[in-house]
């Protein structure tokens, strides 16, 4: 049983407690049916293989009682704060002895979801396509878990969490979380004049690797899009700055790459506000070879960013996080 897996874990039964102390499980939380299922993750371009699969699991949590309650629970403790910026909530990840339905119970908990963040994002009157393309982030990462792990699942639920939370949306090739400038972003913002500091509205730049070439035209269109979607959707917020926290901020990339790579091209839209001094040597070998556990001695250098990278580390080098931004 799922609950039994989960109370056999200090750390979750923690988790569990504090969640049934919030009270009644509420009696409106529904999963598609079997015969719609489909349909509805196909949609979330979850991947064929793992379709089959959830539908069946979704009778066997129809069947336990106790997991379906969890189920209310948490999709009721998700979308209570719907769209506030850093209250999003996601159910952790799930111990092995938890099996399949473990693996994928925060896939159900995001379905479940859909119609409240539908119904925000037309509360607030973002595009039907907006919220299509953003809320496919879901497949994708459920993509990276059957590659990365041979079975299916999802990595990263805080991630995914964002996006059915209503503060991440995507916008052609770039993604725009809302949120607020940190310490460090924000006094450099300051310092710069901008008339904003610590605590202010921003929006955070994330660079998914699946949607093609990073080339200036692409991020120029997306933040064309950016600058508009914003100031329609969310004009109470006035966004004026994008930031960034990324290895693409790293400045060896400068003396790795042509001055015209579109990742040189990229960097230079920002201004460094901060250089990470602890190495993080697998960010740039997942998002570049796509597993971040992947050893070096095997990586192919068959691109000028591949090269790039294996051979920094192969000189015994690393890389580094690095933090941005610039006004919009």
């Amino acid at each position: 049983m799922l609950l039994e897996a989960l109370r056999a874990d200090a750390r979750l039964a923690g988790w569990l407690r504090d969640l049934e102390a919030e009270g009644e499980a509420p009696t409106d939380v529904a999963l598609p049916g079997a015969d719609e299922l489909p349909g509805v993750l196909l949609d979330l371009s979850v991947p064929h293989e793992d379709i089959n699969g959830l539908v069946a699991l979704r009778a066997r949590l129809a069947r336990d009682e106790e997991a379906t309650t969890l189920l209310s629970r948490c999709v009721a403790r998700f979308v209570r704060d719907m769209g506030e910026i850093g209250k999003g909530w996601e159910p952790p990840l799930f111990p092995d002895s938890a099996g399949p339905l473990g693996r994928y119970f925060p896939v159900y908990v995001f379905v479940a979801a859909l119609p409240y963040v539908r119904a925000y994002h037309r509360e607030r009157g973002v595009p039907e396509e907006v919220t299509r393309r953003t809320l496919a982030d879901l497949g994708r990462h459920m993509a990276v878990h059957r590659r990365r792990r041979g079975r299916g699942g999802l990595l990263f639920p805080w991630w995914t969490a964002l996006y059915f939370h209503g503060e991440l949306f995507q916008l052609g090739r770039l993604q725009y979380q809302r949120t607020r400038l940190g310490q460090r972003t924000g006094r450099a913002v300051a310092a710069a004049g901008r008339g904003l500091g610590p605590g202010d509205p921003c929006l955070s730049l994330h660079i998914p690797d699946f949607y093609g070439a990073l080339t200036p035209s692409a991020c120029e269109r997306s933040l064309a899009l950016a600058r508009a979607f914003f100031a329609e959707h969310y004009p109470d917020e006035g966004y004026e700055i994008a930031v960034c926290d990324s290895w693409l901020l790293d400045p060896q990339l400068k003396l790795r790459l042509p001055a015209d790579s579109n990742i040189v091209r990229f960097q230079d839209r920002f201004a460094l506000a901060h250089q990470e001094t602890t190495p993080d040597d697998s960010m740039p070998i997942g998002f570049v070879f796509g597993d971040p556990e992947l050893p070096l001695e095997g990586l192919p250098r068959r691109s000028s960013v591949e090269r790039a990278v294996v051979d920094h580390l192969r000189e015994g080098g690393h890389w580094y996080g690095g933090q941005g931004w610039f006004a919009l």
